[in-house]
């Protein structure tokens, strides 16, 4: 397992921008994959973007061209630059890990608030 633990999130007018980060207690060597997921309430929990141990990235089509997500293995840190806000992104993120051995860590979450 890997612990895993986000900040950056809080309130933010409509159009504005806002950069979560999500440390790992382990090195990327471990990790095939990390991601940033949402979930708002009453929905199911969404994957917003994803980047691969050789940098592949994906993102979901409300994000896209939006948010950018990126690593920096020296630190073991995940970022995700959230550009442009809106009130349908508030949300509690949350930062997923996949493991090279097949299992997934989760961060505690972020709470992500945009008003209009």
């Amino acid at each position: 397992q890997v612990q895993l633990v986000e900040s950056g999130g809080g309130l933010v007018q409509a159009g504005g921008s806002l950069r979560l980060s999500c440390a790992a207690s382990r090195g990327m060597f471990s990790i095939s994959a990390m991601g940033w997921y949402r979930q708002a309430p009453g929905n199911q929990r969404e994957l917003v973007a994803m980047i691969t141990r050789g940098g592949n990235t994906n993102y979901a089509d409300s994000v896209k061209g939006r948010f950018s997500i990126s690593r920096d293995n020296a630190k073991n840190t995940v970022y995700l630059q959230m550009n442009s806000l809106k009130p349908d992104d508030t949300a509690v993120y949350f930062c997923k890990a996949e493991l090279v051995t097949g299992q997934n860590s989760w961060g505690q979450g972020t709470q992500v608030t945009v008003s209009s």
